[in-house]
């Protein structure tokens, strides 16, 4: 195995981006990069407990269930406060039947099918996320494969290829049969002299040519050899006309395009990567599993309204959503998982330095739209069965389901996944609204949209009350001021969150963000 790490290697990366650009050189990096395990070592170990010591835990997402999880099983008194009628925050799944409310009063009700669903927020588990495995092993939440990459699926811009849809596998063969050429004739030319042994540059050419599947003349072109991974114009088969014929490979120009190579480059990121998982029946299911152990000690439809605290415990003012009674919980301490776009609306006694961190950081927005149709035409007409396609479009992507393969009858597909500006885009339509976009533009991809249609939801999360965004977004700078300040046990009160993490819009962190603020917690009440 060739050491990527040794000074002479660093060389040679360094000689590839100077020879192949700065495209060449973002694959190389890409490829060969590494991330560690996000930092879990267990749950934690919470012993010698105060007897009577009690918690109010704001918010019944999974940062507020796990605290309230491993808190009662140290010893402590708990309760959580929820605004919803439903635990779970952002681990929600939408199913037939529910019932979507937004600000400004637009209402949804789902029509899936029995058996059919839409995350709308967190919809897959990497393998490396080892907190919220841990925790569905534990809790008996059953897991399968969410399949990330599926090489059949599309890649559309609508700059390149004419505006046709591309096979990932043909975009993706065709970048690296590209570079290869190139390389090959960079190190042919002797551009990589002063840094590649003799020996190395055999090494390299020989990698290039099986890597890049060049013919003999070191040349990337149409062929039985390429077709056999970007696939043929016809496909071999058996007697008279069994023999395939090769596809014709695209230009250097088209494959250059950041919409092509990006995509393909995007399956080596660390939490792209094979293997991930789903829970079986949704992702609430996770959510669900954390509200069984804790029956009793969640309280729903209550807005907090205020947080106070003094040297001998906290106070949380709050009201129930459906009398409007007003009510008091005391305890000890108090953990806060209410996302920071509520939380800053809230009257909360901590230091002004915490203050500020609260309404300091931004976040961001996302869309889905869940399309379902009247059969599974992706996999009975194209052969996709999961993955994704990718497109310049506000959609951004289709997402074809992981489960249910071959399942006659109505099945969903995530119609749109839209980010950035687009998400505010989407949020700015009616339901109605979103689902069109999301029909037009899903129809460059598959011309049996709007026939195989049935009905749909879409799920703004600007326009969610109990949220009002997606997920926080950090920035270097932000971190530098207003993370630790964030962060810090003020008192009794500590925040958790996804926010309150370097991971990010995901499950994990909040999980992990938890676990390190009960700990910090108890420390804390055991010093006391």
């Amino acid at each position: 195995m060739i050491d990527f790490d040794a000074p002479s290697r660093r060389d040679l990366l360094a000689a590839i981006g100077k020879a192949g650009g700065a495209i060449a050189m973002y694959q190389a990096m890409t490829a060969l990069g590494h991330a560690a395990p996000t930092q879990f070592a267990g749950p934690p170990k919470l012993s010698g407990t105060r007897k009577g010591a009690s918690v109010v835990v704001l918010g019944s997402g999974l940062a507020g269930m796990v605290a309230a999880y491993e808190l009662i099983k140290a010893g402590y008194t708990v309760t959580i406060l929820e605004f919803q009628d439903r635990p779970g925050g952002r681990n929600y799944t939408v199913r037939g039947g529910d019932v979507i409310k937004e600000v400004g009063g637009a209402v949804q009700k789902c029509n899936f099918a029995p058996g059919n669903y839409l995350n709308p927020g967190p919809w897959r588990i990497p393998f490396h996320h080892q907190a919220v495995l841990h925790y569905c092993q534990e809790l008996g939440v059953a897991l399968e494969p969410f399949i990330q990459v599926n090489m059949n699926g599309y890649v559309h811009s609508e700059k390149v290829y004419g505006g046709k849809p591309q096979r990932i596998a043909e975009v993706g063969v065709d970048f690296k049969g590209h570079v290869a050429e190139l390389l090959a004739k960079a190190t042919n030319k002797g551009a990589l002299d002063d840094t590649v042994s003799t020996e190395d540059k055999q090494k390299l050419l020989e990698a290039m040519r099986g890597w890049g599947l060049l013919n003999k003349d070191m040349a990337y072109t149409s062929s039985l050899q390429t077709s056999a991974q970007r696939g043929y114009d016809r496909p071999p088969g058996g007697g008279v006309n069994g023999a395939p014929t090769p596809s014709q490979i695209a230009g250097l120009s088209d494959v250059l395009d950041q919409r092509v190579w990006g995509t393909v480059s995007g399956f080596f990121n660390r939490t792209q990567q094979l293997t991930m998982f789903q829970p079986v029946g949704g992702m609430d299911m996770i959510g669900k599993a954390f509200a069984k152990r804790l029956a009793g000690k969640i309280k729903l439809n209550s807005k907090v309204s205020k947080i106070a605290q003094d040297d001998s415990g906290v106070t949380v003012s709050y009201e129930d959503v459906a009398t409007g009674k007003k009510s008091e919980l005391k305890a000890d301490y108090c953990v806060c998982t209410i996302p920071l776009t509520i939380l800053s609306q809230i009257e909360v006694q901590v230091s002004e330095p915490k203050q500020t961190a609260i309404k300091s950081l931004p976040y961001h927005s996302s869309c889905k739209v869940g399309l379902e149709m009247k059969r599974r035409f992706w996999e009975q007409d194209e052969q996709i069965y999961g993955g994704h396609s990718y497109t310049t479009q506000s959609i951004s992507e289709i997402a074809y389901p992981s489960y249910g393969f071959f399942k006659p009858g109505p099945a969903v597909l995530l119609g749109a996944y839209a980010g950035g500006a687009a998400a505010y885009q989407f949020g700015g339509m009616t339901p109605a609204e979103r689902i069109e976009t999301a029909l037009k533009q899903g129809s460059v991809f598959h011309k049996q949209y709007r026939e195989e249609f049935s009905n749909g939801v879409a799920v703004a999360w600007s326009r969610l009350p109990w949220i009002q965004a997606c997920a926080s977004t950090w920035s270097d700078d932000l971190r530098k001021v207003h993370y630790q300040n964030l962060v810090s046990l003020d008192g009794r009160i500590v925040l958790a969150g996804e926010h309150c993490s370097y991971i990010g819009a995901w499950m994990e962190a909040s999980l992990l963000s938890s676990i390190d603020a009960i700990t910090r917690l108890h420390q804390r009440a055991l010093a006391a």
